[in-house]
């Protein structure tokens, strides 16, 4: 009756069968099971412990795990089994299915090795450096051990190639992200944020996930050469958004906006009746714009030029030259601000312009000359 059993037991088993075995030993480069029903010990080699290079078969077994086997080989007394070939097969049934619906999977990053990471997926999943970040990283050493999201990006079962992707993962969630902050800012809201680079029109500052740009006339109410005169990168800073374009995912916004305009306190910088030094920045039929503080400009109406009359400013005055004036009147609200440069001249000064009487006085001025001699004659 035993050797029936025998012939019973190694007919019943074949390659390729599917068996159930429970670990009862662990060796180095071995594992011992028990199959169910037989008699027979079951031997799992290293080599099929795993998808991956194993070192020690403890590191993926233990005694009294139930386990999924095939059976390699027939042997008198034993069965040589896989366990790699089994979780591959249920793996790539599985993973086909991730791919095709394009689901996120979590899974450690087992190895780190040129070129890229390694996962097990049940098979080995192989992660180039350039699908691993959205930026550039020098050395993935930390990455061994970390639990990472990826998608996989190929996936060709007959190659036994299956490549994925941390990166697309990190910028589908950006992009929602972004979309996100999009949806939820409007102009003239004020937030915080971080210079994140700097150009010749102005800088792109980050403002929680996503850059609007502070255009080079949007970063002072003075006036600025170049950036870097006003911004650093890695600098926070408050920020206005002055415009949302949803559909090319642009935002424009203004530092100089969130700050206190020229014209803020004037009253108090510029009283009425007080001196200034500005610069003549316009000149127009009515008189002359002077600049006395940075954006601030008054007018200096052509009355209050000289003392004497005068036909157009641009016969005392020319762009870009430095004057006293004196405070007429401030008005912040309507940001007017009125000026005199005559108001401090001494009127002796007018003697210095070169200036001829009208017509009609010359005349005046001859007849009365004429009238004196000839009242001195009839004496």
């Amino acid at each position: 009756m035993s050797e029936d059993m025998n012939q019973i037991e190694v007919k019943n088993f074949e390659i390729g069968d599917k068996v159930k075995g429970q670990v009862t030993k662990v060796e180095e480069k071995q594992v011992v099971v028990s199959i169910q029903d037989s008699k027979l010990d079951g031997i799992i080699p290293i080599s099929e412990l795993s998808s991956l290079h194993v070192e020690k078969a403890s590191d993926v077994v233990e005694v009294g795990n139930e386990i999924d086997l095939e059976v390699l080989k027939v042997e008198e007394d034993a069965l040589i089994l896989s366990k790699r070939k089994v979780d591959a097969e249920q793996a790539w049934v599985n993973l086909e299915s991730l791919f095709t619906s394009g689901e996120i999977i979590e899974t450690e990053v087992k190895d780190v090795v040129k070129g890229g990471l390694v996962v097990d997926l049940g098979v080995r999943g192989f992660v180039p450096a350039s699908l691993v970040e959205a930026h550039f990283v020098e050395d993935f050493s930390d990455y061994k051990g970390k639990q990472l999201t990826f998608k996989i990006v190929e996936l060709d079962k007959e190659k036994n190639r299956l490549i994925l992707s941390h990166r697309a993962v990190v910028e589908e969630e950006k992009g929602k992200h972004k979309k996100n902050i999009l949806d939820s800012i409007h102009p003239g809201q004020v937030i915080d944020g971080t210079v994140q680079r700097i150009t010749d029109f102005g800088a792109f500052v980050d403002i929680g996930g996503i850059d609007g740009l502070v255009h080079i006339s949007q970063l002072s109410y003075e006036h600025v050469e170049k950036p870097t005169d006003v911004v650093q990168e890695g600098q926070k800073v408050k920020v206005k958004v002055l415009n949302v374009d949803r559909d090319n995912e642009r935002i424009s916004l203004s530092i100089k906006e969130t700050q206190p305009g020229p014209w803020s306190n004037l009253a108090e910088k510029a009283p009425k009746g007080s001196a200034l030094t500005g610069k003549v920045k316009r000149l127009v039929s009515y008189g002359a714009f002077v600049e006395v503080f940075p954006g601030v400009e008054g007018l200096v109406h052509i009355s209050q030029i000289a003392h004497k009359h005068i036909g157009t400013p641009h016969e005392v005055l020319k762009e870009g030259q430095e004057v006293q004036v004196k405070v007429l009147d401030t008005n912040e609200q309507e940001q007017r601000l009125s000026l005199s440069i005559k108001d401090l001249l001494e009127k002796e000064e007018d003697n210095n312009f070169d200036y001829e009487l009208p017509e009609e006085s010359k005349g005046f001025q001859l007849g009365e000359m004429i009238g004196d001699q000839l009242k001195n004659l009839r004496k």
